[in-house]
């Protein structure tokens, strides 16, 4: 038998543990499908409920670039003074209050099989019970020949970084059929794990289906053990003048990552959640989603009280992309996520020329080649 949405939302709830209230799914419109609601006043600041995802995993990129991460949680495995020295390109990077990174590797276990590491036996028991099990490589971690191996490394070669969980990552998988590459990844998908009860997934078209599944719903996560060791600095009572001392530290230290390393400074990776699949988007949203327990656990704030009634929104903008022209926020919205935005926002702007600033012409200017003339819009995208 099927479950209900109601049960769908216990099992969410029961598995994350820490709902702190209660909110409802409703069907909105045919255009928006689905939305998130509160039933009950929620206040500014206030955790709406943290989430769990059905499967996560860390980006195929990410890893082979050396960000260690526990492969069922995404906890980063790195102390953050090994975080430090490994993005600032400095092995003898020191970092002040050491004791205040949260990385335990006493804790760490891998599995006994490929050595595949997690950050607890938690981790690596929930995983075994879930899914490693089938994907253990055992000793062939390493072989390229292995179906799986053959499978990551096809996908490596269709899909650079930036990796992201977003609409791109169809898009991208989109020209992968046109240049008849997906098939190759179906072919090598079926060799590694076919399951005759799961046959449907593995035709062309329920393979289609699956990836469009993980490219609309996908929830981007990411983790750092240096940003945790930041966000404890910034907690500890100094006197002005260490205050002083560690944030010009702190500064100094991403300037130099960023020289050596550029934006990328997570571990990251993407998962899917139910309930924050549901929540649509809004150019001035009244939620936000976070990790700040450094691991895959989602947690939704209220940016501003929320009624009982009232949706619960997010972006998909980040801050900079929310400042910016109704045409420049709808061309994102419609070049990575494939709607039209109608929120309150866009509605009053509707009377502005469709036109950006010199600046954000330049930058569009950029991305037009190869844009598609036709594509068909939804006004969201937030099914499971």
């Amino acid at each position: 038998m099927a479950a209900s949405m109601g049960d769908v939302f216990s099992f969410c709830v029961g598995v994350a543990g820490k709902a702190r209230v209660a909110v409802e799914v409703r069907f909105v419109s045919s255009a928006k499908g689905k939305g998130l609601f509160a039933t009950q006043l929620i206040r500014k600041g206030e955790t709406v409920f943290v989430e769990r995802p059905l499967v996560a995993a860390q980006f195929l990129w990410n890893a082979l670039y050396r960000y260690r991460a526990c492969d069922h949680c995404l906890r980063a495995l790195e102390k953050a003074e090994e975080n430090a020295q490994r993005l600032t390109g400095k092995p003898g990077q020191v970092l002040p209050h050491p004791e205040l990174c949260a990385v335990r590797k006493d804790l760490h276990q891998n599995c006994p099989h490929c050595q595949v590491m997690y950050c607890s036996a938690e981790c690596r028991l929930a995983a075994a019970e879930q899914y490693h099990q089938v994907l253990c490589p055992g000793p062939s971690q390493d072989d390229p020949l292995h179906p799986l191996n053959k499978l990551q490394e096809a996908w490596r070669s269709v899909h650079y970084p930036p990796e992201t969980a977003s609409i791109m990552l169809m898009a991208r998988m989109v020209a992968t059929v046109k240049q008849g590459q997906l098939e190759l990844l179906r072919r090598l998908f079926t060799e590694a794990l076919y399951e005759e009860a799961l046959s449907q997934w593995f035709t062309p078209d329920g393979f289609r289906s699956l990836f469009a599944l993980v490219g609309t719903n996908g929830q981007g996560i990411g983790t750092s053990s240096l940003s945790q060791w930041v966000h404890a600095c910034d907690a500890l009572e100094l006197k002005p003048q260490d205050r002083e001392q560690l944030d010009a530290f702190i500064d100094q230290l991403y300037k130099d990552i960023e020289a050596a390393t550029g934006e990328f400074l997570n571990c990251e990776g993407s998962g899917l959640y139910v309930l924050q699949s549901c929540c649509n988007h809004s150019c001035v949203p009244n939620a936000e989603t976070t990790f700040p327990e450094n691991n895959f656990l989602l947690h939704v704030t209220a940016l501003e009280d929320i009624k009982p009634g009232e949706e619960i929104c997010i972006s998909y903008l980040d801050c900079c992309q929310r400042e910016r022209s109704r045409h420049s926020r709808h061309k994102i919205l419609r070049e990575n996520y494939l709607f039209v935005c109608s929120c309150p926002k866009c509605l009053a702007e509707a009377d502005e020329p469709n036109v950006t600033s010199e600046e954000e012409e330049e930058e569009e200017e950029e991305e037009e080649e190869g844009e598609p003339e036709d594509a068909e819009l939804g006004d969201e995208m937030t099914d499971v």
